[in-house]
């Protein structure tokens, strides 16, 4: 059983009488431990394929399997759980909390899915800072953090529940070269260990180089589909 299938899925948005085709039929399997990279041109539909991978919203035709259940009818707050438990994600911006630091950043997410006692807790994300290099930077605020810092706290914090999939939107497109080779080799490193499957959204060549899969949509459609090794 796929970890994740589309099946021709459909998105139309509506600017008053004007019907706007962003998705026009997309047909997509996806297996767990998959490095993909989703890419095209400006208006090609990344973004809206990416919301429909990652439970953010729903086709106007076509459904939505996550691990063999249906997802793509599901009302707001059941797609808000599937999200919670099945989905991390890894944003260009970061979207860290700046009152939190490092540390309580990544134990939020944690403590949205798990009852684990305090201590359980503490040891697992101070575990899964030191993976992503920040072993002494815990109990930094985002503002005292460089943009590499923030999105490897990103990282962290997308990886700590042990979601199925891991969508990262442009997670390089603020980072220095050098930094963004880490950052990358981070997910690299977590994908190989932990068999977590990542799609990104990205036009980053390195990221691309790193791909198992690249997917390419051109008008809302899948124009090419290689996979790799």
């Amino acid at each position: 059983m796929a970890l994740l299938e589309l099946k021709k899925v459909k998105k139309i948005y509506r600017q008053g009488k004007i019907e706007v085709p962003a998705l026009r039929g997309i047909d997509l399997t996806v297996e767990q431990g998959e490095f993909t990279t989703i890419f095209g041109p400006s208006g090609s539909g990344k973004t809206t394929l990416l919301n429909m991978i990652g439970c953010l919203d729903t086709p106007s035709d076509g459904e939505v399997k996550l691990n063999g259940d249906e997802v793509s009818k599901l009302s707001p707050k059941q797609l808000a759980m599937v999200r919670r438990y099945n989905i991390g994600f890894i944003f260009q911006a970061y979207n860290l909390i700046p009152v939190l630091t490092a540390y309580e950043n990544v134990e939020f997410a944690i403590r949205l899915i798990h009852l684990s006692k305090d201590g359980e807790i503490r040891k697992k994300v101070l575990k899964m800072l030191e993976e992503v290099g920040l072993k002494g930077l815990e109990n930094r605020r985002p503002n005292e953090l460089s943009g590499g810092e923030k999105q490897r706290v990103a990282i962290a914090r997308a990886l700590i529940k042990e979601p199925k999939i891991v969508l990262a939107d442009e997670p390089t497109a603020n980072l220095d070269s050098e930094t963004g080779a880490e950052v990358i080799k981070i997910m690299v490193k977590m994908n190989q260990e932990l068999k977590t499957t990542f799609i990104f959204s990205t036009h980053d060549p390195l990221i691309m180089k790193y791909a198992k899969r690249l997917i390419n949509l051109k008008d809302g459609m899948i124009s090419a589909d290689e996979r790799r090794g």
